[in-house]
């Protein structure tokens, strides 16, 4: 073996290594939740949101089924992805009291646990189908805006109901052309920097309207993904 192959399928195990770390970031996640540090799990939640946003964009660049064709990415992308957008949020919506009952959570865990498994889960022209189970930032802004549980059960049933409305959101690291894909990129760093401030300090960062303003990002990300994505037709 060349040392240019093991330097390749060094990189490529790294990146795997780099994608099921986010099961350990979600295991932390958890102890924070279960211990009553809300505003930890919330900075948990943003570090396992950053490793999914890069991993997929790295683990493509590395050829990683060229040079680790025994590890399936996309399978263990998708178990790390259902603990940190599925199972860490609901336990903290349970945990922060953001639910009317807890029976209403077996709504997004089940509904979520069906399009993970779904075979269109994300189409052909590189869209996710249905809501693609963002659990984690509903948590954030429900804590952020110190929301009612009946409103917040609302938003959980409605949402629940969304995952199977056959509407197209963006896959951001598929997302054309280069420029609007780089552009959301930024975007997005600066507002998982945003909300960490506000978990932070969300006191002082009332007082600057920062976490209305960064609301300004998922509300791009919807408008962009109904006008590029809109209505799937298969």
């Amino acid at each position: 073996m060349s040392a240019g192959t093991r330097r390749a399928r060094w990189t490529a195990w790294s990146i795997h290594v780099l994608t099921a770390s986010g099961a350990a970031v979600a295991l932390f996640a958890l102890i924070a939740i279960a211990t009553g540090r809300l505003g930890a799990a919330i900075h948990l939640m943003i570090v396992a949101f950053v490793i999914d946003a890069i991993d997929g964009t790295l683990a493509r660049a590395a050829q990683v089924t060229t040079h680790v064709p025994g590890i399936d990415g996309r399978r263990l992308d998708d178990i790390v992805d259902y603990l940190n957008y599925v199972i860490v949020p609901v336990f903290f919506l349970w945990a922060g009291g953001f639910v009317a009952h807890p029976a209403w959570l077996v709504a997004p865990v089940l509904a979520s646990a069906i399009g993970f498994a779904r075979v269109d889960a994300k189409t052909a022209d590189d869209f996710f189908l249905g809501f693609p189970s963002y659990w984690n930032i509903l948590a954030i802004y429900l804590w952020l805006f110190e929301v009612g549980p009946v409103t917040s059960t609302i938003w959980i049933a409605a949402l629940s109901v969304a995952v199977f409305v056959p509407l197209k959101y963006l896959y951001p690291s598929k997302l054309e052309p280069l420029a609007l894909r780089r552009s959301m990129a930024s975007g997005g760093a600066v507002w998982c920097g945003a909300l960490a401030v506000c978990a932070l300090e969300p006191q002082w960062t009332r007082g600057l309207w920062l976490r209305e303003l960064s609301l300004v990002y998922p509300i791009g990300y919807l408008a962009l993904s109904i006008v590029r994505g809109g209505w799937h037709r298969p």
